[in-house]
């Protein structure tokens, strides 16, 4: 299963609007977990089962919330049980149909 998320601290720490310390601190949580993970400008997905995912993107939570009273959740989930390799997979398989068209 595949979650993508984005979290991140409803204020900023000062007037610059900066989040990046508790997106780094929530990037650290999910580094930690040991998941299957990519991040890339505007969310960060992570594969493996339900409960293993919701407990990291959990942890991440409270790592973003020691920045700020209030922390802004985007979820959204690929709900596949059994299977494994998609965070790689899907991406495969769809630059494999795009090679087929131009071919």
């Amino acid at each position: 299963m595949l979650f993508a998320f984005s979290i991140a601290p409803a204020t900023a720490a000062d007037e610059s609007g900066s989040v990046s310390d508790a997106v780094a601190d929530v990037i650290q949580v999910v580094r930690d977990s040991g998941l299957p993970h990519r991040t890339d400008a505007m969310f960060t997905t992570v594969e493996g089962e339900w409960d293993e995912c919701l407990a990291v993107i959990k942890r991440a939570c409270e790592a973003c919330a020691e920045h700020s009273p209030r922390v802004s959740l985007v979820l959204k989930a690929d709900l596949r049980p059994g299977r494994t390799g998609e965070l790689d997979g899907k991406l495969e398989r769809l630059e494999a149909r795009l090679a087929e068209r131009s071919s």
